[in-house]
């Protein structure tokens, strides 16, 4: 359901926005009133971004790295120089890259997992926080994951539990400066395929066992027993950023059919 005018005039950076999640929240956005920000490094971003244009939609691409501090602060600067103001920013950009026990990863695909799920959400929360102080308030909403209690993925878990303790401290610290923060843990969803993948070489016969072991594992954990909708993460991450959420922050919100991660 789109509520027509919700996030009227307000400006938003929607990170990972090319595909996805991402891609389905920055949409609504639009669709909702929103001056929309679309990030991400692939070109793909472009192309999402001109359809909203085409369509009528206030939206502005940009391609950066968002594993770097400076990727992030490009992303600012150049929000800052087309409409003046952050209100809302949506870190949507991690993911799991490998899945296999933890013993099977490589030193570097430990650190690849960290830089892919953890620092973009730190970089963000970071880069954001003396705009929107300046702007009075604003919201910044981290999209997490139930994956802290699964399977297959530790060094993920490990880079969502990090954004889970970002959400909650920097809450805190910020609730004085009428800054909201609030995280969304997905729990499994169904998707198109990705346009291009997170990991760019095709999965081993074994490693194909050890990702089904996950599917099989998050619909066992969910009471639903079923993986949810990309439009179910994108209504959750909608009411968590609009003014309809005004009196919640600092908490991680499960958005998977029952599974509390």
């Amino acid at each position: 359901m789109i509520f027509q005018d919700r996030f009227k005039d307000k400006v938003a950076i929607v990170t990972g926005a090319a595909q996805g999640i991402g891609k389905g929240v920055a949409e609504r956005l639009a669709k909702e009133g929103a001056k929309v920000i679309l990030v991400d490094r692939a070109d793909i971003v472009l192309q999402v971004t001109e359809e909203l244009k085409t369509e009528g939609f206030d939206a502005l691409a940009i391609q950066a790295d968002l594993e770097t501090f400076a990727g992030f602060e490009k992303v600012v600067a150049e929000t800052l120089k087309a409409y003046q103001k952050i209100d809302i920013l949506i870190n949507n950009v991690g993911g799991t890259i490998w899945a296999k026990p933890f013993q099977h990863y490589k030193e570097d695909e430990i650190i690849k997992e960290i830089n892919r799920s953890l620092f973009p959400t730190l970089w963000g929360c970071q880069s954001v926080l003396q705009p929107m102080i300046d702007n009075k308030g604003g919201v910044i909403i981290n999209v997490s994951s139930i994956a802290t209690r699964s399977i297959n993925r530790v060094p993920y878990a490990a880079a969502k539990g990090g954004v889970n303790a970002i959400t909650a401290s920097l809450a805190f610290e910020q609730a004085a400066n009428n800054i909201r923060v609030v995280a969304i843990a997905t729990g499994g969803t169904e998707a198109p395929a990705r346009i291009i993948p997170r990991n760019e070489k095709p999965m081993s016969a074994e490693e194909k066992i050890w990702y089904q072991e996950i599917v099989d594992q998050t619909r066992e954990s969910t009471l639903q027993k079923k993986y949810g909708q990309i439009e179910d993460q994108v209504n959750a991450i909608l009411f968590a950023a609009s003014d309809e959420a005004k009196y919640i922050t600092g908490v991680t919100i499960p958005v998977s059919g029952g599974d509390l991660g």
